[in-house]
């Protein structure tokens, strides 16, 4: 048995509505897409397979049946503050962060793994990053992640968390590891990071020091122009609010 939670119970169900949801609702704009192959191509990355032996390129199908071009000016890139990040970017209508993509939005908040023998999937438990790190889940927003960065344009956008413990541009993390390395220089005219702490929250870290300063170094070394501004006020209203 595994440390991590198992599988969403009617993942099938939910994968296939989200698709419809999107297509339809959502995003209309993306196009028709077939969300019954969608889910075949999601589900076939790792069922019957051992659970700690899924890579990246596994959702190599699915991800080319679910994309779409990301407007430019309108990639969001975060850390430490999913919820924040969602109800700014507002489904697409704000911004369009890897969560109000398709294939992100198929995935969002769910988990799945699959197991060697049948049946298929696991609803029992599945392996957390800490036991394995090419679980279905890390692997499927490694994947994601890429496609992403690889496909953001113009100015982008980064929110990160100026109270989270550890600082707010974590190593490892996503954005670092796999998102940075795979943005396209000759594509993008600026990256913006905003620092927003929580509301009476500890201010850890903030534009020029510790780890933001580590991020606006890397970003300018690989010849980005780069501004940093602390406490945005668009997205602290959205806090307060809260």
């Amino acid at each position: 048995k595994w440390k991590g939670e198992g599988t969403t119970q009617n993942l099938e169900s939910i994968v296939i509505g989200r698709c419809y949801d999107y297509i339809r609702i959502v995003n209309p704009a993306v196009g028709e897409k077939n969300c019954s192959q969608v889910w075949e191509a999601f589900k076939n990355a790792f069922i019957n397979k051992d659970p700690c032996n899924i890579l990246p390129k596994d959702y190599e199908l699915f991800i080319n049946l679910t994309f779409h071009t990301i407007p430019p000016n309108k990639s969001l890139f975060w850390e430490n503050n999913q919820l924040l990040v969602n109800s700014f970017a507002d489904r697409g209508h704000r911004y369009m962060s890897l969560g109000d993509t398709l294939f992100g939005f198929v995935g969002d908040f769910l988990n799945w793994c699959g197991q060697a023998d049948s049946p298929g999937l696991d609803y029992e438990s599945c392996p957390t990053t800490m036991e394995c790190e090419n679980n279905a889940v890390e692997s499927f927003w490694r994947m994601a992640s890429i496609i992403y960065a690889q496909h953001s344009s113009g100015v982008i956008q980064v929110l990160l968390n100026g109270s989270a413990e550890g600082g707010a541009y974590p190593q490892p993390g996503f954005f670092a590891d796999y998102e940075i390395p795979n943005l396209q220089k000759d594509k993008i005219s600026q990256v913006v990071i905003w620092v927003v702490d929580d509301i009476e929250g500890p201010d850890m870290d903030s534009c020029g020091a510790n780890s933001v300063k580590t991020l606006e170094t890397r970003l300018k070394t690989l010849g980005f122009d780069v501004t940093c501004t602390d406490n945005y006020k668009s997205v602290m209203f959205l806090l307060c609010l809260d």
